[in-house]
Formats: C-alpha cells, structure tokens, sequence
C-alpha cells in the first residue's frame, strides 16, 4: 500500500510539471504582430489641407514671422525685468524689508506683485504709445515687423535714457558704448539715443537703475539704524548685553515705520523718482 501510494504521488507530479511547462511555453510564444507604420495597411492621414506647406517666399516669411513671435513671448518676463521699471521698485522694497528687519515678511510673492503692479503704472504712458503705434498697426496689417520691432525699441529706448538722464549716470552709457565701438569717447560728446544699439542701452539701463535703488535704499535704512543704535545703547548701559538688540529694537521699528506710514511714503517716492 505504501508502495502504491507514493507511485500515485509520483505520477501526479508527472502531471503537473507537464502542464507547467506548456503554460510557460506557450507564455513565452512570440506576440502577435503588431501592423508597423510603414505597413501599406496601416495609412497616415493626410493634413496637407489643414496645414499646407510654405512652398512660396510669402509662406516662408510667414511661419519666420510666427517663430519670431513665440520666441519674443518667451523672453517677454526677461524684457518687463531688464527694460522697465521692475528693477528699481523690487530692489528698493527688498531694501525697506531688509533694514525694517523682517527679511521673511511681507512675503516675496507679495512684494513681487506689489512691484509688477507699480511697473505697470509707471510704464503705462510708454506702453500705450507702443500699443497705438505699433502693435495695433502690425495685427492690422498695416505695418511690417521689422518696422514694428523698431518702433517697440525706440519707446524703450527712449524710456531708459530718460531714467538714465535724470539720474545722471551718462558714464555708464559712455562705458559700454567705447567698448562696443572700440573707442574712445569724450564726456562733453552729444549721445543719439536713436543710434545707441539695444546691447549698449540696456545694461547702461540695468547700471543706473541698480545705482539709484541702492541710494534710495540707504535713505530708507538710515532711521531704522539710528533705531537700533539707541536701543543698543539703551541696553548696554542698562547691563543687559546678553540681550540681542534686534529683539527689543524692532517693535520699535514697525511702530515707527507704521505711524509715519512707510509704505505710503516708500511707494509715492518710488513713483516720483522716474521721469
């Protein structure tokens, strides 16, 4: 009997690696085929009628036209940063959140907005002129691009230059106009905004603007600091010097900055600083 059993045992393991092994067999059986791309059955549709091609120089100049566009949306956040009044209005709130002595508060993305929406407010005159003499005539097919683009650059230029004149940081301007022309230039020369290249303006542009946000943040800063050194005499000659003069000083800071309404101030000061 046990002879018997373990033979049953046996040929039922027989069976079951005989089965085992057609099931892996046939799971290892090559896929069906799949019709490639290039199969004749297998037809590409045809958008030749939705999307015809450029075969002419006007369809070329077209779709050069499109790439020029896209490109120019795509640098347009580099553009507001570098020829605006962005970079001023940002540098000098960054300035008054530092000296107050809250560098976490208000928060970047509030002063971010806060910034963009005075940039939009300054440079509103000049966009509207680039707006009635530019963009409507080019979407109206009543002007090419290139002739468009210059009219953008000029109002630009003209903007800058004038920031530059007020500010009168004419040596930036000499600066990067003697290394582009490989010569030198003398002070007393008379300077063609109109033929001054867009590499020459805008880093003058950038230089003076960074020049003038620095000076307006010093001002700002010079109260908070006089806060500070009181405190900190207060409390070195009350014996206290383990205590950081930071923590008593700026309450008093954002009492002062409250009731001589700073950020009225900070802003009409901006406003009034551009020509």
């Amino acid at each position: 009997m046990a002879e018997h059993g373990c033979s049953w045992r046996f040929g039922r393991l027989v069976v079951v690696a005989i089965v085992a092994g057609s099931t892996f067999s046939a799971a290892r059986a090559d896929p069906p085929a799949v019709p490639s791309a290039f199969d004749n059955s297998v037809r590409i549709p045809d958008v030749t009628n939705i999307l015809p091609p450029a075969t002419d120089a006007k369809g070329v100049s077209a779709t050069l036209q499109i790439l020029v566009l896209l490109t120019v949306l795509t640098l347009v956040p580099s553009i507001i940063v570098m020829t605006t009044a962005f970079p001023r209005v940002m540098v000098v709130l960054a300035l008054m959140r530092q000296a107050i002595g809250t560098p976490q508060l208000p928060p970047g993305q509030v002063l971010l907005g806060l910034s963009l929406f005075i940039t939009m407010l300054v440079m509103a005159p000049t966009w509207h002129k680039i707006q009635t003499q530019a963009v409507t005539p080019y979407f109206d097919s009543r002007m090419g691009q290139a002739q468009a683009m210059e009219i953008v650059g000029g109002h630009l230029k003209d903007f800058m230059y004038r920031q530059i004149e007020q500010a009168d940081n004419y040596e930036d301007v000499y600066m990067f106009l003697e290394y582009a022309q490989q010569r030198e230039i003398a002070p007393t020369e008379k300077i063609d905004v109109a033929s001054v290249p867009m590499t020459v303006m805008i880093p003058a542009f950038m230089l003076s603007e960074l020049k003038t946000a620095f000076i307006m943040g010093f001002r700002i800063y010079l109260p908070f600091l006089v806060v500070d050194m009181v405190i900190a005499t207060i409390l070195l000659s009350m014996g206290m010097m383990m205590l950081p003069p930071v923590l008593v000083s700026l309450p008093f800071k954002i009492l002062l900055f409250v009731l001589a309404d700073g950020w009225h101030l900070v802003v009409e000061t901006l406003l009034n600083s551009f020509a």
